[in-house]
């Protein structure tokens, strides 16, 4: 019988491999319709769950997959919100959004107290993670609470302002997974030529470019129009 870790960290790849493929998909699709939607749900879910295997493995294995855990948090927090500002057209200041904002909180603290502890050490890395990784994923946790706040303290959001929160939320949380099977652990599956030619950062690169256009057609008015989820 395989261990338990072995286990969950099967279910944790193949469960990020199927949010990559939805994301993709999400992407692809003529956005708002309904295959938009049936994909976009499905990669919540996967992405959620793997997330989640993510930090538990995290915690199991802190000696070489610390980061993890943070990765794991900061990507179902993103996920999970930008859901829920397609869903809930009208309600963005649930109890739900509020535990969002709390959990970014700690999580950006915890990550930037672990860079800052990185900092300290030898060779300014902390359980095979450098400094800068630490940093980053706290930048990002770190904006994402910065618009939870300013959004739980509005009384109103609208449409364009909606949609782009779930444009950018779902966009990152994908970057995450693309990140982790490309250029984190996962690229150890492919050709060291592979690896060092470059190409495996492509995808993220694309995710980035993608959301940006998005973003700018959203906040201008000409996004697509979106039913909720």
């Amino acid at each position: 019988m395989l261990p338990l870790v072995t286990i969950t960290t099967i279910a944790h790849v193949a469960s990020g491999a199927i949010a990559v493929l939805m994301g993709a998909i999400a992407f692809a699709v003529r956005k708002g319709a309904t295959a938009h939607i049936n994909t976009g749900r499905a990669f919540t879910a996967a992405m959620s769950f793997s997330s989640l295997l993510g930090a538990i493995l995290g915690l199991i294995k802190y000696e070489t997959f610390y980061i993890t855990f943070h990765a794991g948090i900061l990507g179902m927090t993103l996920v999970l919100s930008g859901w829920l500002f397609a869903k809930r057209p009208t309600k963005h200041r649930g109890p739900l959004s509020f535990a969002i904002a709390g959990v970014n909180l700690l999580n950006t603290l915890g990550l930037v107290a672990a860079g800052s502890c990185a900092l300290t050490l030898p060779e300014q890395t902390l359980r095979g993670f450098a400094a800068a990784d630490y940093f980053f994923l706290g930048g990002i946790a770190g904006v994402a609470l910065v618009n939870d706040l300013l959004i739980l303290m509005r009384q109103t959001l609208s449409y364009k302002h909606r949609i782009a929160q779930h444009v950018w939320r779902m966009c990152i949380g994908f970057f995450i997974a693309a990140g982790s099977a490309f250029t984190g652990p996962g690229a150890k599956v492919f050709p060291e030529a592979v690896r060092n030619s470059g190409i495996l950062s492509l995808p993220e690169l694309t995710i980035i470019l993608l959301m940006l256009f998005w973003l700018f057609r959203v906040l201008r008015g000409k996004g697509p129009k979106m039913r909720a989820l």
